[in-house]
């Protein structure tokens, strides 16, 4: 077999050189060198400069910049120089590097193929730096890697067999990196957890401190989503101001109550003091009377005991009435105290949940409601909404009763629970009738969803007083339009709702 001439090898290893993006070293172009001739590194001259001396007699020397090259190729021969044959070779480099993508240009329709289509490696790039806040900024290597994948996607003709080692790398780095991430979650949520036990642990009786440990503990149960955080934190504000406001005036009404027993031990001892002066009145009166010889001696003091009689009578009648009054102070304040407690526990789970069903009410729906569509509307994403009533209500209510109503509507919603998305958010909108939020849904696919949770609902018996009974219900769904509020497209969704009863009930109809 021929031996392949060293022009050859030369040609291919620059060629190996740009396809690999390799730092055009001596190095590095003597160890492609070898590998590309299949012989073992010479190892008995410290410059090779015969085989050097061979590779310039070969290089080719047409264009000017080449003839530059090809000249200081030699200077660099001559002067034994690694780091002007380091110049020559990263400049023979960049004009191979500049052939190949012109040679990609010209290419034909198999070797385009290898070339990922210029909006895909945008794409990829983006994926990869969105990936990165959520890694956060201890692994710089990641941080590197990620910024050398994104400038090599968005160079022109990217090469998707020079692509794939670097994803390659990349994506088993990234799998760390995301196993750690998810191990602090983990432990974060676990210390969160602990840390609102111990709260609530340590203020048993105390109401205010219960509600905020329960919504905490609420808040830290996985799995977390930026939309669940949001609704919390929403959620808390409002619990913090209820909470804050029935504290301050339960603190107001303790005070209170502390200055009417204050007042009311204040009159009892001035009532004690009062006694007894007159009680020792009384005593001086009777020893005088005692030691009294003549009735005009006996006459005075009769007066006198009758007026301090008179004046005991009348400061008892009026120490009665302001106890009377005291009492009745105290027994409002208590009575406002034990309303407040009351307010305050509510205000802990009731601000903008349902208290039967714990779904959204009005006020967290209009609120979720507002944050989807300005998510929608930044993200350019659809939004739908679906509005269902429960059929032949009032007819289960009357013949079971308004506990097996109750009962129903849990019913559903636990099924409705298992049917939607993490991202979906149901609501009660008033009665038998809900709301079913869904981003990111076309209105086919929002049809869809209900269909299936009406199937849900055959397959599930809502049993009452062991009788089964097959719950059904109507349903209109709505698509947000360009410049609808949230009430346009509920009005849309109650009449494609109520178009689905005159149908014939369990049905779903898109608005």
């Amino acid at each position: 077999m021929a031996e392949t001439p060293p022009s050859v090898l030369a040609r291919e290893t620059l060629k190996l050189l740009a396809a690999r993006r390799m730092v055009p070293t001596p190095e590095n172009f003597q160890t492609l060198y070898h590998e590309v001739s299949g012989q073992a590194p010479a190892t008995a001259a410290a410059f090779p400069q015969t085989q050097l001396a061979q590779i310039h007699s070969v290089l080719p020397g047409q264009t000017a910049a080449q003839k530059r090259l090809l000249e200081q190729f030699k200077s660099a021969v001559a002067a034994q120089s690694w780091a002007m044959l380091q110049n020559t070779l990263v400049g023979y480099a960049n004009l191979g590097l500049k052939t190949v993508e012109v040679a990609a240009a010209n290419a034909g329709p198999e070797a385009r193929a290898q070339s990922l289509p210029a909006t895909l490696a945008e794409q990829i790039a983006r994926l990869v730096e969105n990936t990165l806040p959520a890694l956060g900024e201890d692994d710089t290597r990641i941080l590197q890697m990620a910024r050398e994948l994104a400038q090599h996607l968005r160079q022109p003709q990217v090469s998707a067999t020079a692509l794939e080692p670097l994803l390659n790398n990349f994506a088993y780095r990234l799998s760390f990196a995301t196993e750690d991430q998810a191990g602090v979650r983990a432990a974060l949520a676990q210390l969160l957890q602990l840390v609102f036990e111990n709260i609530a642990l340590l203020s048993p009786d105390d109401q205010w401190m219960q509600g905020q440990a329960q919504a905490l503990q609420q808040a830290s149960t996985p799995p977390l989503s930026l939309r669940r955080l949001n609704e919390v934190q929403q959620r808390l504000k409002d619990v913090i101001g209820k909470q804050a406001e029935a504290r301050d005036r339960e603190l107001q009404a303790q005070a209170q109550m502390k200055e009417l027993l204050a007042l009311f031990i204040d009159r009892l001892s001035k009532m004690d003091a009062s006694s007894s002066a007159h009680h020792a009145q009384l005593e001086q009166c009777a020893a005088r009377i005692g030691h009294a010889t003549q009735l005009h001696e006996i006459t005075p003091l009769l007066e006198e005991v009758m007026s301090a009689v008179r004046a005991m009578a009348l400061q008892s009648k009026v120490a009665a009435g302001e106890l009377h009054d005291l009492r009745e102070r105290t027994d409002a304040t208590h009575v406002q105290i034990v309303q407040l407690r009351q307010a305050l526990k509510d205000a802990s789970t009731q601000a903008r949940h349902d208290p039967l069903t714990g779904t959204l009410n009005r006020k967290g729906m209009e609120e979720a409601l507002s944050r989807e569509v300005a998510r929608a509307r930044r993200n350019d994403a659809p939004l739908c909404v679906a509005l269902l009533d429960l059929d032949n209500f009032k007819a289960l209510n009357d013949r079971l009763g308004h506990a097996t109503g109750d009962a129903a509507l849990k019913h559903l919603v636990d099924t409705t629970r298992t049917v939607m998305r993490p991202q979906d958010q149901l609501a009660r909108y008033g009665g038998e009738e809900f709301v079913i939020v869904m981003p990111d849904t076309q209105v086919a696919e929002a049809v869809q969803a209900m269909q299936r949770l009406q199937r849900e609902l055959t397959t599930r018996y809502f049993l009452a007083n062991r009788e089964r009974v097959l719950i059904t219900f109507s349903a209109g769904v709505a698509q947000m339009q360009a410049h609808e509020d949230s009430s346009g497209a509920l009005e849309r969704a109650d009449r494609a709702m109520y178009l689905a009863k005159q149908s014939g009930k369990n049905r779903v109809l898109a608005a």
